[in-house]
């Protein structure tokens, strides 16, 4: 499992300062959540689709992250359209679509992709422990942060833990069926996973007391604006503006 398969890479926007990063990523997507101008939403998603041709990121392997978010979002396609009122413009059996239902359902499938690309363009060209690190230069609540932290610190460690119960189960010849035995099977194995998780932490703090922990992580390396970091974020800011004036100045139809 590789979650930081974008992070390593010599593209512009990897170069960028984090905490500028985080900050465009943050205002882009709260402008485009709350936004439903088609002109606006169409006008950031080709911003998201921008950013990720800057960073020269594999078509590929975004078009994955794409798939597995848009499988979801077909789901609303096929409820959305058929239970919001409004006004028929297709029907399938006793099934009517709404015009509004469709309307909403591209508005959420725009929006959705538009913000994940920006989200895989800007945070995920960057490695988690500098994100970490920026978010915490960011001010941000220190216990957030040691959070976020250490669930990805050892979030590869209780997968592998998954693993291993799961190839335990294999091995006695178990089967995922839609039974009772299935069933309390898989809840067993959340249950272990569980108490695994919790004896490790334990042990995990224990050590770092030992090693002096006292709620807080020091520190010691600095991140440094520069001039290139700011004219990203100037254009970002403008853009963001741009977008908001758009969708809330009836500017716009």
């Amino acid at each position: 499992m590789n979650i930081e398969e974008f992070s390593s890479g010599s593209s512009f926007i990897h170069r960028l300062d984090p905490r500028v990063k985080i900050v465009a990523t943050a205002l882009f997507s709260a402008v485009v959540a709350a936004g439903d101008s088609f002109i606006v939403l169409g006008t950031a998603l080709g911003a998201a689709v921008t950013l990720i041709a800057l960073a020269r990121l594999n078509p590929k392997a975004v078009g994955s992250r794409l798939l597995i978010v848009n499988t979801f979002i077909l789901l609303l396609w096929l409820i959305l359209p058929f239970s919001y009122p409004g006004e028929t413009i297709f029907t399938i059996g006793p099934l009517r679509a709404s015009e509004e239902g469709v309307s909403y359902a591209a508005v959420i499938t725009i929006k959705s992709n538009a913000i994940i690309l920006t989200l895989i363009a800007l945070l995920a060209t960057s490695s988690v422990f500098t994100l970490v690190h920026a978010l915490r230069h960011l001010r941000l609540p220190g216990k957030l942060v040691q959070l976020l932290f250490f669930t990805f610190r050892y979030f590869h460690v209780m997968h592998q833990e998954y693993l291993r119960l799961r190839d335990a189960m294999r091995i006695r010849c178990f089967k995922a069926r839609t039974n009772y035995h299935t069933y309390r099977s898989l809840a067993y194995l959340v249950g272990m996973l569980l108490v695994r998780s919790f004896d490790h932490s334990e042990r995990v703090h224990q050590a770092m007391i030992l090693r002096g922990y006292q709620g807080k992580f020091w520190l010691f390396d600095h991140f440094a604006l520069k001039t290139k970091d700011l004219l990203f974020l100037a254009v970002m800011t403008l853009f963001i503006s741009a977008l908001a004036v758009g969708q809330w100045s009836n500017l716009l139809p």
